[in-house]
């Protein structure tokens, strides 16, 4: 295996020298720091990390807590977009990603005890019950972490723009003549709230009453859910004329219950799902939906991250907020102003 003596004996320099140049210290002469690192390249060289950990205390290794309730894990297809960011962002930064569990072998731990025995740097949190006692233990521990789409005090956050999101959606289909909107909202959470809060101020900023029936819940990622609760509301003595669904996944539920009825879309209703995953942009008609940017959502995850690991004495935890982009797709169809 190569080391750094045999770095410095092939480039005529010494090991604190060899040992500069790979850290990119900033007191090394360019060319001999680049000399050096392309004679560690061709000799296989590769670094020891526990060597690294032992000298420089740190692992250059990242937690990444991420359970969803539809146990849809890696196959998320919104998540995995996001996380698949994050990574490529922190392995560019050097860094490694590991997940978070509570189970290890045999053993459970707290998520605090599981980030405590693989010593991570810092921890993304991307999705989990944020009420949970065992993650707001590991928030008040100390160690740096990000959430996304969730708020703790004196924590980092990347956010997408829930408020505006179902706005842009809501404004859209009132300008295609629509006013009789129905929303199917996804389970509990901080981002449903949000959206929530958004569908009703914005129906209210525009004059429109909303009765209680034309706003149903099911869970994220579910289309039977949302099937269900399209089935109620194309039961009503006055139906929706556009329904809004929590996700695009769930939409194919409702779409699947509209068709079920004889109904055409757009022609007869007028659907949108939420998220823009690139599998239901394939379908035909094409989904109008409201796409998060997940490619930003990811980076500026790792980008605060960094910044908190390595920059712990200048760091400020600020939230960052991410828009969405609106996709008009062919689900809606204009109808005037007449209802």
């Amino acid at each position: 295996m190569t080391t750094l003596k045999d770095i410095a004996a092939a480039c005529g320099v010494s090991v604190a020298s060899v040992s500069k140049a790979l850290n990119h210290a900033p007191d090394i002469g360019p060319e001999t720091a680049e000399r050096i690192r392309r004679t560690a390249r061709e000799l296989g060289y590769h670094p020891n990390a526990a060597a690294r950990a032992l000298r420089t205390r740190k692992t250059y290794n990242v937690g990444v807590l991420f359970e969803d309730n539809a146990h849809r894990g890696l196959t998320h297809e919104f998540f995995s977009q996001v996380l698949n960011a994050l990574k490529n962002s922190l392995e560019s930064h050097g860094y490694d990603v590991t997940f978070v569990s509570q189970n290890v072998g045999p053993t459970q731990r707290s998520f605090l005890e599981h980030c405590q025995y693989r010593d991570f740097d810092g921890v993304v949190i991307a999705n989990v019950e944020f009420e949970d006692p065992s993650v707001g233990e590991l928030v008040r521990s100390g160690v740096p972490l990000v959430t996304v789409d969730y708020v703790f005090d004196n924590v980092g956050a990347v956010l997408s723009d829930n408020v505006q999101g179902i706005r842009d959606l809501v404004e859209y289909m009132y300008q295609l003549g629509h006013r009789r909107i129905a929303y199917i909202y996804g389970d509990n959470s901080a981002v449903t709230r949000s959206r929530l809060a958004s569908f009703y101020r914005t129906c209210e900023s525009l004059g429109l009453t909303i009765p209680d029936e034309y706003v149903r819940g099911a869970m994220y990622h579910q289309p039977k859910e949302s099937g269900l609760a399209t089935r109620d509301l194309l039961a009503l003595k006055e139906p929706p004329t556009c329904i809004l669904y929590p996700d695009d996944i769930a939409l194919l539920g409702g779409q699947t219950e509209i068709e079920s009825q004889g109904l055409r879309i757009p022609d007869d209703i007028s659907i949108a799902g939420y998220d823009g995953i690139w599998l239901c942009q394939m379908l035909r008609p094409r989904l109008t939906t409201l796409q998060q940017d997940c490619q930003m959502m990811g980076s500026k995850a790792a980008q605060l991250l960094v910044e908190a690991m390595e920059s712990p004495k200048t760091y400020i935890p600020r939230q960052i907020l991410v828009p969405g982009h609106l996709i008009q797709g062919d689900t809606a169809k204009s109808i005037g102003s007449k209802t």
